[in-house]
């Protein structure tokens, strides 16, 4: 079977919008945009949180984190978020009270945004550690001999000496984010993956639609990276 390369159909209007195609599936990109932004900020106060209880003394947060890290790392991004979506409401009466009733594409958000951003988090944890555990020890001692308290030798000295040093791995896991809000079209986000699959179902030129998602996506890493 021959494939149907024509990109004239991202020129016309949208069976679903009075929007061209190309428009239709570029004004999907507020979502996963909005997503890796603010999945992204959870990611990382959770991983700075987290990667840091990780080097200190005191076993139990040690522990505690790596749970953490180990049960969000080890279990597939897809299977995470059809528990949050599906599963997590049935156990808080309130939260699927709210699901029902409210907007179901803030719920689809919310949902994506928890699961990305804890999923994420995990990685960052990592990174955060490795990065207090490449600093010279002698800096905690330091900061402990001027008078500092463990928690504000952490915050002014050892965090951002090490963040400064993981900024790279940082990029890359922004940008692998960003790549990941794609699963959020599992539970019904509208956003580009959603509406190019949309385009192709309606039109069967799946080509071109999944052609402009990739332009899209190229260019919002590009502009993280």
């Amino acid at each position: 079977m021959a494939l149907n390369f024509n990109l004239d159909s991202l020129l016309e209007t949208s069976l679903l919008s009075d929007d061209p195609w190309w428009i239709y599936i570029l004004k999907g990109a507020g979502w996963p945009v909005g997503l890796a932004v603010s999945a992204f900020a959870l990611a990382l106060f959770l991983g700075i949180i987290v990667g840091s209880l990780r080097t200190t003394e005191r076993r139990w947060a040690r522990v505690v984190c790596e749970g953490w890290i180990e049960l969000f790392r080890n279990i597939p991004l897809i299977v995470q978020i059809f528990i949050w979506y599906f599963v997590v409401p049935e156990f808080i009466p309130a939260y699927k009270t709210w699901m029902i009733e409210s907007d179901p594409v803030a719920s689809q958000f919310l949902s994506a945004f928890l699961c990305i951003g804890l999923f994420t988090s995990s990685r960052v944890a990592e990174q955060v550690r490795a990065g207090i555990t490449s600093l010279p020890k002698g800096l905690k001692n330091a900061g402990l001999a001027l008078g500092f308290t463990r928690l504000q030798t952490y915050t002014h000295i050892i965090i951002p000496l090490a963040l400064r040093i993981i900024v790279p791995p940082l990029t890359s896991e922004a940008m692998n984010l960003v790549k990941n809000t794609a699963v959020a079209i599992t539970i019904g986000l509208p956003e580009i993956t959603m509406r190019a699959n949309e385009m192709g179902e309606n039109t069967f030129q799946f080509f071109a639609a999944y052609l402009w998602a990739t332009v899209i996506y190229v260019v919002i890493a590009l502009g993280v990276n």
